[in-house]
């Protein structure tokens, strides 16, 4: 894939992220037709949530986690654009946050939950990262 055109490594990193997080919708998607719950999940929901099994919870909650976390990193790197604000800090920063994000998915999934919160505070770091190039003090 050639990146050129964005202007920047937070930007691609952005690119990069959105695209993780429609690849994790389509995850949850299908590990939870692969479970039969397609007729609830298609249905009205006028009942509870049926189970999905321990997978489906957990690759749910990374995505929701994914979520949680996206708005801040995309408003990060979308000020640090705007202000034309770019340092190698900001640049790992981003790098950190997607990679960290990847790593996520099949943590959270196989259930390591030491590792799970290491690998979320790196996110949580690759953010403050590129905050702290473009913090204007």
């Amino acid at each position: 894939m050639n990146f050129g055109n964005f202007g920047s490594v937070e930007l691609q990193m952005l690119w990069l992220s959105i695209a993780l997080g429609l690849f994790q919708i389509l995850l949850v998607t299908l590990v939870g037709a692969l479970a039969g719950r397609t007729s609830w999940a298609i249905g009205p929901r006028d009942t509870a949530s049926p189970s999905f099994g321990k997978l489906f919870g957990r690759l749910d909650r990374a995505f929701i986690n994914f979520v949680e976390t996206f708005a801040f990193f995309a408003a990060a790197v979308l000020l640090a654009q705007a202000l034309d604000k770019h340092s190698l800090l900001s640049e790992r920063g981003a790098q950190l946050y997607f990679w960290a994000r990847v790593v996520y998915v099949p943590v959270y999934a196989l259930g390591i939950s030491g590792l799970r919160t290491l690998v979320w505070i790196a996110s949580f770091a690759g953010i403050f990262m590129v905050l702290w190039t473009i913090y204007p003090g």
